[in-house]
């Protein structure tokens, strides 16, 4: 049997996009220039972004028995995931993101977890030999927690690391927070997981959260690059670098796929933010959340520009 670097405790979502030029007031309609269905879904996304790094990657998953959970099942064959572990429902729809993608590149979202709802503990455990031969496992709040609590539970036993992309923002128990290694939260994530002000230093929210039992802290910033927060240390930072940004969908779960599977390699946390951060800004060149999705090779040789 083949080791598995990467396991993924997954969302999926066909992602339905449109193209406005800016924000949607409330009550207002907009014409959109563009439509388009693609694949989504935070855990989806981070998975195919890991294998697209080298890493071999496994799902945790669950998808309903509707096209749109055939189109998961194609995408992960067509990039290699192992799927030995993807429950699709039959009777259930599959989760379906609602996107607005505005000119400047920015973007804002709806989800509906359909399926993915219904992953729960015992999926973990029944992914427990997976799970404890890894070498990361990484997760997203778009799944229910108790699925990932046991995940992560397995992980430690078998001393994988762990990466939460605690995106949607939700209210994390400490008992999760503790068996997080690296939790990945966007700026206004980070704000909202600490309780503190839109206004407070970054610095200070990461700190109450390692408080709290996170091992390390490392905040995407977007164009801005990224920082690494731990307890004892100063802060580390990347800065950005200068893209043609056609959109910025997925690139966050870029960072968290990228940033898995360097650990994956035994890369140190501070190069594999180095690593995740060229992949993070090479993802927003392409459309959609995988149509800029780079490979190993694309980010090595942005690295040695």
């Amino acid at each position: 049997m083949v080791r598995i670097d990467v396991v993924c405790v997954a969302s999926w979502n066909a992602d339905l996009v449109s193209q406005v030029p800016r924000p949607i007031a409330r009550g207002e309609t907009l014409l959109a220039s563009r439509f388009e269905i693609s694949p989504g879904g935070k855990g989806s996304n981070a998975a195919v972004a890991a294998a697209r790094q080298g890493a071999r990657v496994a799902l945790i998953a669950r998808v309903g028995g509707d096209d749109f959970g055939r189109m998961a099942l194609d995408l992960w064959h067509a990039e290699g995931l192992d799927t030995r572990h993807v429950e699709q429902a039959e009777g259930e729809r599959s989760g379906v993101a609602q996107i607005h993608v505005y000119d400047d590149g920015d973007n804002s979202i709806s989800v509906f977890p359909g399926a993915g709802a219904g992953l729960a503990a015992r999926h973990a455990l029944a992914a427990r030999e997976a799970l404890a031969s890894c070498r990361v496992v990484m997760a997203s709040c778009e799944v229910p927690l108790q699925a990932t609590l046991e995940a992560f539970r397995i992980a430690r036993a078998g001393d994988a690391l762990t990466v939460l992309n605690p995106a949607p923002a939700c209210e994390l128990p400490d008992e999760l927070l503790a068996l997080v290694d690296v939790l990945t939260p966007n700026e206004s994530e980070l704000r909202a997981l600490a309780g503190v002000a839109a206004d407070a230093p970054i610095d200070a929210a990461a700190q109450s959260l390692l408080a709290r039992g996170a091992k390390a802290v490392l905040v995407t910033l977007g164009a801005v690059g990224c920082t690494l927060h731990r307890a004892g240390e100063p802060p580390h930072s990347l800065p950005g670098r200068r893209m043609t940004v056609v959109d910025t969908i997925g690139a966050g779960d870029t960072f968290t796929g990228a940033l898995a599977a360097a650990l994956a390699r035994g890369a140190p946390l501070p190069e594999a933010m180095r690593w995740a951060n060229a992949a993070a800004a090479l993802s927003v060149t392409g459309r959609g959340a995988i149509g800029g999705m780079p490979s190993r090779t694309q980010v090595e040789a942005l690295l040695a520009d």
